[in-house]
């Protein structure tokens, strides 16, 4: 064995030593076992588990330890990495290959020269300006839940009550996480609804959820000033506080980027090309703090998810190794647990695309996790939103507690391989009676895309039905009456489904729209009235979604 002294070809500094950071540093000793590479953390700690942070806090991970899932002393060891951890960059100098470095243990600076720089300092958490924010804690970082685990630890868990001041992913996980401290939550959201990831026909059952699992939701309001024991709210109300957690977003951490004179996207992210080379040729950024392009609107966006952060971190090392690796589109898939409900998404929404003009269908189907038949089949409420013209997937959304993570990953497959809504119909996935059924969920929608896409069916859209029914269109409800009894859209008729071919003379010469529970017997509805020559339309998801989005 040779006992020559390694030859070190190039130095790599790295800003940032979670995710993006070391997924790159220790991709790049694999491709580079000669390179120097120096991470510089600001923290304490890196290579966390930041995504199990709430999660500690509620108690279902029970060890800090199990969130330090490496240190500077284990990656030295193993990956020959110089882990500088409570090192924070002041400043970048482009043109002079330096950045200046304070070491706060040591309280000394120093100027380290590099080859490449590699920008991984993510996103750091918003904090509404206003009076009492010195009370906000937030959950980014181990500092953080140490300090959010002894504010809590110190209240009266029967008694106490904590605001979560915004609703998206984190702020869902940490309003359950802290009523299953048995904590009186508080979740106050800015917009009319939860997660804003999701229409609104899709959220409201989570809303409902949320509720009867003991969180007070405080929808389309927000804080405006905190004092030492309430939170006061921008409708005129006030709920009691003995925490204050702040989730109510995120932003690029890009202000090394901006002191430097690097170019900044409209999104607020680092601009980089699609090998991660920000506007300096030395210089490059990946993970949140960088902007990406987004697969559905084609568009610089941020999208500050783990999975497309430590892949971009992976593909930098390519890059700079010598590879031909570029950046690739961001879909957003992203999923969150809500007590036993489990809720996932990717790509745009219904609004989002409407508001942008976009030719759209949309499918929404209410199947179950497995058959049926089999003991503990779970109802999963599935969404599609699909461009009219190429048939390919531009949003899907799912709630349920069974089965919904699958679905999701078969359509975040589906949709990042280009292929069409429906040729989900061909898609030949496992089955056995506890997995699945033989027309899996997700064939379904290929079923119904195909469809709508050969003209064998018409629909609309629950929010369309008060226009159909101003402009004289009858609603026709094809369930059966005990259905119809239990609840009905206003100006509904009931026609069952088995009685329609004997009571066509009912309906008379004018555009029907059909529904049923889910949208099932409502299709064979349309079929049979569309082939008696009536111009016939399907209400999609049928009443279920329209009840849910109307509750």
């Amino acid at each position: 064995m040779s006992t020559a002294t390694t030859k070190r070809t190039r130095r790599i500094l790295v800003i940032g030593g979670v995710a993006a950071g070391m997924s790159f540093a220790t991709r790049m000793r694999r491709r580079d076992e000669h390179a120097e590479i120096v991470i510089f953390e600001r923290s304490g700690h890196v290579s966390f588990a930041n995504c199990g942070l709430a999660y500690y806090l509620g108690g279902v991970i029970t060890e800090r330890d199990a969130l330090l899932l490496q240190t500077p002393a284990s990656l030295g060891s193993r990956f020959g990495l110089d882990v500088r951890v409570n090192h924070e960059v002041a400043g970048i100098d482009p043109a002079g290959n330096t950045i200046t470095v304070h070491n706060s243990l040591e309280n000394t600076t120093s100027t380290e020269h590099f080859d490449e720089l590699v920008i991984a300092t993510g996103a750091s958490a918003t904090l509404p300006a206003i009076a009492g924010s010195e009370r906000m804690l937030v959950l980014r970082n181990i500092e953080d839940v140490d300090a959010l685990h002894a504010s809590l630890s110190a209240l009266d868990s029967s008694t106490a009550n904590v605001v979560v001041l915004g609703a998206g992913y984190i702020g869902i996980e940490m309003a359950e996480n802290l009523a299953k401290r048995g904590l009186n939550v508080t979740l106050v959201q800015r917009p009319a609804h939860v997660l804003s990831t999701l229409d609104a026909e899709m959220v409201t059952p989570i809303e409902a959820h949320l509720r009867e699992n003991g969180v007070d939701l405080r929808l389309g309001t927000e804080a405006v000033s905190i004092d030492d024991s309430t939170v006061q709210l921008s409708d005129g109300s006030s709920v009691a506080a003995d925490v204050v957690v702040a989730a109510v977003g995120v932003r690029p951490d890009n202000a090394l980027a901006v002191h430097a004179g690097l170019a900044i996207g409209t999104a607020g992210g680092i601009r980089v090309n699609a090998g991660y080379q920000t506007s300096s040729p030395n210089v490059y950024a990946v993970g949140d703090v960088a902007e990406k392009v987004g697969a559905v609107s084609g568009e610089h966006e941020l999208v500050a998810l783990a999975g497309p952060a430590n892949r971009d971190g992976r593909y930098l090392a390519d890059t700079l190794a010598g590879d031909d690796v570029h950046s690739k589109p961001a879909l957003g898939t992203a999923i969150v647990g809500v007590f036993d409900l489990t809720v996932a998404s990717l790509g745009s929404t219904e609004r989002t695309l409407r508001a942008t003009g976009r030719d759209i269908r949309v499918i929404h189907t209410h199947p179950v996790s497995h058959a049926g038949y089999y003991p503990g089949a779970q109802s999963l409420s599935l969404k599609l939103i699909v461009d009219a013209d190429t048939d390919l997937i531009l949003g899907a959304q799912a709630v349920g507690r069974d089965g919904v993570d699958k679905r999701m990953d078969v359509l975040a497959t589906a949709a990042s391989a280009g292929l069409t809504a429906s040729s989900l119909a061909d898609l030949e996935l496992a089955y056995a009676p506890q997995y699945g059924s033989a027309k899996d969920p997700i064939n379904h929608l290929g079923y119904v895309a195909k469809n709508l896409r050969d003209d064998l069916s018409a629909s609309i859209q629950w929010h369309e039905i008060d226009a159909e029914l101003a402009a004289g269109s009858l609603l026709v409800d094809v369930r059966t009456a005990a259905e119809f009894g239990r609840g009905a859209i206003p100006q509904a008729v009931n026609i069952p489904l088995d009685d329609l071919r004997s009571r066509l003379d009912e309906i008379g010469d004018r555009r029907v729209i059909v529904h049923c529970q889910v949208g099932q017997r409502g299709h064979t509805a349309v079929r049979i009235l569309s082939q008696h020559g009536f111009n016939v339309a399907n209400l999609d998801g049928g009443y279920r979604t329209w009840a849910a989005a109307t509750a």
